[in-house]
């Protein structure tokens, strides 16, 4: 039997506003429990919300970056429901009239472009946070989080494969950040997702039951937490049973997800219109405004990064999926776009290798842009080859130097290229391995290499490479002398 994932996300977006939605609490992260939470925040009685402006901003300008329709009257809602950290025993999100109507995000999956729908992209406030441990048995609550604005963006059951959904949660992860929106960090609870998946036979188009897995909080967890539940749908309706709806959890250690409760539909929140906000009137000059702030979003720098500096797609794509990479290779290439292809072989090789070993984002990278590009200009003058490159380099990384400059006449690495030298290596080889020789003309065209190492451990890697390569060729001719 062949089978057919269907998966919509719910990516739950903090923005990145000064104050909370509707008080005027601060969103910092990482205070104290409890000490940015007003009256307002704690549901206590009497208390007024004010619409945060810079929060409808924000959606506005995510709006446009997903082409989406702009919904001119917006209206907040009560989400009704009782849980320990939402103290007014609702929500105040958006139901009917969100800000943002249907738009898209194209993605990109095994060189093939997806454009995957979005439902909507409404504004909500956060609920707070039960924490369970250290409390003797009991749960504390910690309400910092009560109220800080939140953009849900829904997607339709557009994609196909835990692969897809996790290039698409990178795509809005990227977008968000470009927009300066929010700071997407995962870690932190900046950015969540609701995964909704189902399956159904290969060519029908009756969606199964779905489940959803609340709260993954990483790229990786999202791809393992569908591939699993996917599996266990499948083998559920293989064994002759039925998928139940319901709401699930993903447990990190055990790579599975195991049920919450039984899931929720819309009429079992009781929406109703909140009494004590007005509708949001958006203007077209309030959308102007916003798309005049636009900046170039990671769609547009894609493109110009393969027509101007002749990259890749895969390249441009991997450059341009993190807004710090995609300005951390620009300021490298600031003075000669000519050094492009070589800036994005050593940022997406040694230099991500590097963050990755250390566990490091770029903005904590030890090798500082104007430092990778005096670099790349040693290495096109031909001062260095690329060996010693990888030995500057290292050094850079190690803070032993200022600068290539300074670490090449540190260290004495300037690759030799006077000729004569080199002819002189080459030819003290050649004369202490002669069987080694014969071979090589006799057809053993592996010992070439063997030859090369030999030359470079003699000049302990300063050798020019192009030089050695070219003089060995000449020497190891039949018609040469040994």
């Amino acid at each position: 039997m062949s089978w057919e994932s269907v998966i919509g996300l719910e990516v739950h977006v903090q923005l990145n506003t000064h104050s909370k939605i509707f008080s005027g609490s601060s969103t910092t992260f990482g205070a104290a429990a409890n000490s940015q939470a007003s009256l307002l925040d704690l549901g206590m009685p009497g208390v007024l919300p004010v619409l945060n402006a810079q929060a409808v901003r924000a959606a506005l300008r995510f709006g446009l970056g997903i082409h989406a329709q702009i919904n001119r009257r917006s209206v907040f809602a009560r989400k009704n429901y009782f849980y320990p950290d939402l103290p007014k025993g609702y929500q105040i999100s958006q139901y009917e009239d969100p800000v943002v109507g249907p738009g898209y995000l194209d993605i990109q999956v095994d060189n093939e472009t997806r454009r995957i729908r979005i439902t909507r992209a409404h504004l909500e406030e956060d609920a707070g946070k039960s924490l369970h441990e250290d409390f003797g048995g009991m749960t504390g609550i910690d309400l910092n989080r009560a109220g800080t604005p939140l953009l849900e963006i829904v997607s339709e059951p557009d994609l196909r494969s835990a692969r897809e959904a996790v290039a698409y949660l990178k795509g809005i992860h990227a977008l968000i950040r470009y927009l300066d929106i929010s700071d997407g960090r995962m870690a932190e609870g900046s950015m969540r997702c609701d995964c909704n998946v189902s399956i159904r036979r290969h060519g029908t188009e009756t969606l199964g039951t779905r489940c959803e897995i609340k709260n993954v909080n990483s790229f990786k967890f999202v791809e393992k937490a569908i591939q699993y539940e996917i599996e266990r749908q499948i083998d559920l309706v293989e064994s002759g049973q039925s998928v139940v709806q319901q709401t699930r959890l993903y447990d990190a250690e055990r790579n599975e997800t195991r049920p919450m409760r039984s899931k929720e539909e819309a009429n079992d929140y009781r929406y109703f219109p909140d009494p004590d906000l007005l509708p949001v009137l958006i203007s077209e000059a309030d959308i102007e405004a916003e798309r005049l702030h636009l900046p170039e979003l990671p769609e547009a720098r894609l493109q110009r990064y393969q027509h101007q500096f002749s990259l890749s797609a895969y390249e441009a794509q991997v450059l341009v999926s993190n807004k710090d990479l995609a300005v951390y290779f620009e300021e490298v290439i600031a003075t000669s776009t000519e050094m492009a292809p070589a800036a994005a072989h050593w940022i997406m090789g040694d230099l991500l290798a590097g963050l990755h070993r250390d566990s490091l984002d770029i903005t904590q990278c030890p090798v500082r842009p104007e430092q990778l590009r005096g670099l790349l200009q040693r290495i096109a003058d031909a001062t260095l080859s690329s060996k010693l490159a990888k030995q500057v380099f290292s050094a850079l990384w190690s803070g032993e130097g200022s600068s290539a400059d300074a670490i090449i006449q540190a260290k004495n690495l300037k690759q030799e290229n006077d000729e004569s030298l080199i002819q002189k290596l080459v030819d003290d080889v050649l004369q202490e391995f002669p069987e080694q020789v014969s071979a090589y003309r006799a057809g053993k065209e592996k010992l070439f290499g063997f030859f090369v190492g030999e030359i470079m451990k003699r000049s302990r890697g300063k050798a020019a490479p192009a030089a050695v390569n070219a003089w060995l060729q000449r020497r190891l001719q039949p018609s040469a002398d040994a």
